[in-house]
């Protein structure tokens, strides 16, 4: 860990309160909350009310994809499609081949050329193949074994000329190049805090304002009626500590670094 993400959670870790009631305590624990909020959300060109916090890159992964495909399934049920790299972490893979063995999903899974690059083409091919059963697209920004950067601000461009929405997993990106939610043109990403120096168990869900997600835990409502359970405060502090300093001393590809 970060020495400051350390400092941080090590002095929240002395503070009780429950961030979700309304007395003293928790109205201290919610200000910790909302501040490390709007930390995460400065830190990766977000809107803080776009920040969901979780308990890592794998729950992150799950509410998006599962969170999506019900959602979009509901409203549709012609929308059983999931458009998937070949190449993702096993948070995405494991979630997308349940989806298929027990809720009906049907896979198209999205090769890769000789550098592990996903084109924008070819994820055009495969939507146009039947636009109307496209649930989600679900790309990685930064692959975790062999570093390869996806193209993904041209792959979110294609799918929203038919209105899907895209999900990524930056987990392995954040902190290591340029990151910018708003102009990734995503309307899903997930991050965790363990690959930033900050602890493990925290990590968060930038979901834009009007993006439509099932539960996948329910008590509470807490996170925008999604993420039912007590916030843990200590770590998503020292999980936005780190964010903020691993963001600001990541290298920039591809241009400057946007406020």
């Amino acid at each position: 860990m970060l020495p400051e993400a350390l400092e941080a959670m090590t002095e929240q870790m002395a503070v009780i309160g429950n961030a979700s009631s309304l007395h003293t305590s928790g109205r201290l624990g919610r200000r910790v909350v909302e501040e490390s909020r709007e930390t995460i959300a400065q830190a990766l060109g977000a809107r803080p009310s776009e920040v969901l916090f979780t308990s890592g890159g794998t729950e992150s992964d799950n509410l998006a994809i599962k969170g999506t495909f019900w959602a979009r399934r509901d409203a549709d049920p012609r929308r059983v499609r999931l458009l998937v790299s070949t190449i993702e972490h096993h948070a995405v893979l494991d979630c997308v081949e349940f989806l298929q063995a027990h809720e009906g999903a049907k896979v198209t899974w999205l090769e890769v050329d000789h550098l592990g690059r996903v084109h924008p083409e070819t994820v055009r091919i495969a939507i146009e193949a039947d636009p109307e059963s496209v649930a989600l697209v679900s790309v990685m920004w930064a692959n975790n074994e062999v570093g390869t950067v996806q193209p993904i601000v041209e792959i979110a461009a294609v799918a929203h000329e038919f209105g899907i929405p895209v999900h990524s997993d930056a987990v392995q990106a954040a902190g290591q190049v340029e990151v910018n939610f708003a102009l990734s043109g995503l309307d899903l990403m997930s991050v965790t805090g363990h690959k930033v120096g900050g602890p493990q168990g925290v990590g968060a869900l930038l979901a834009r304002r009007d993006a439509k997600l099932v539960p996948l835990t329910h008590g509470g409502g807490q996170e925008r009626q999604v993420g039912g359970g007590t916030l843990a405060g200590p770590a998503i502090r020292g999980c936005a500590v780190a964010m903020g300093t691993a963001t600001a001393t990541s290298p920039v590809v591809g241009g400057r670094r946007d406020a």
